[in-house]
């Protein structure tokens, strides 16, 4: 039997989803919690992978067991047993063709900014004090639209067949002294939304032009964009299925 895990953690003390050598991950902390209250080893396949110190308000993972189990005694468990960092919100039961990465219709992200010094936010949004255009970058935002390869955000050296992404909503948001930068697409390249996001500032600082910024994007190259800013005000927060309404 195929289980989908609905779940959300902070990434702050963790080097990203994916279990790596001499690293405490998100993936390998939940596999030993489900390893140790089912008796059995169990592997988690996760919808994707954040980078060190990015966050998911919303992430889903599924295993495959055949005994039968208590689902919400289970949560509850899971719960008592799982880092402060960790939370798991549900256990679904799916067909068992059902897949968390590859099934997923649509991915949304936040970028995080604050530009007044806020240490209750400071692992939790990116501190960015200087002034941007914020009509402007949303200016920037709309050319995305008009694209569907965006090498020129990937990490370079990425082990992918293709670059194509369609996005589906990208826009900036701001309340009072924090900026909100939300992104949602059928998929996402290594590093895509930081790399976004570096790039959309400099357009705020004024640093590059609209018909820059379409330049960039048709250059494919990972050289000619902004920078990649940092993980900590990075959201992962919805990822939709076509089988699953939570």
């Amino acid at each position: 039997m195929r289980y989908f895990i609905h779940l959300a953690y902070n990434g702050t003390p963790y080097h990203g989803w994916q279990i790596q050598p001499n690293a405490t991950s998100v993936q390998e902390t939940l596999n030993k919690a489900f390893s140790v209250l089912l008796q059995s080893e169990i592997n988690l396949m996760g919808a994707g992978r954040t980078d060190t110190g990015v966050h998911a308000r919303e992430m889903y993972a599924h295993f495959d067991f055949e005994s039968s189990f208590d689902i919400p005694n289970l949560v509850h468990k899971l719960n008592s047993y799982l880092p402060k960092y960790i939370v798991i919100y549900d256990i679904i039961p799916v067909h068992d063709e059902a897949h968390t990465r590859f099934d997923a219709t649509k991915r949304t992200y936040e970028y995080h900014v604050h530009q007044f010094k806020n240490p209750f936010l400071d692992e939790l949004s990116w501190y960015f004090h200087q002034s941007l255009d914020v009509e402007l970058m949303n200016e920037a935002a709309k050319l995305l639209f008009n694209y569907t390869d965006f090498e020129c955000f990937s990490k370079v050296n990425t082990d992918v067949n293709t670059f194509d992404c369609t996005i589906f909503e990208a826009y900036w948001k701001q309340e009072n002294s924090q900026l909100v930068f939300t992104i949602s697409a059928n998929r996402f390249l290594r590093n895509m939304v930081r790399s976004i996001v570096g790039t959309l500032v400099n357009v705020g600082l004024h640093k590059i032009t609209l018909d820059d910024f379409t330049k960039i994007i048709e250059s494919k190259s990972r050289e000619k964009a902004g920078f990649s800013v940092p993980a900590h005000g990075l959201y992962l927060t919805k990822i939709e299925y076509d089988y699953i309404n939570p």
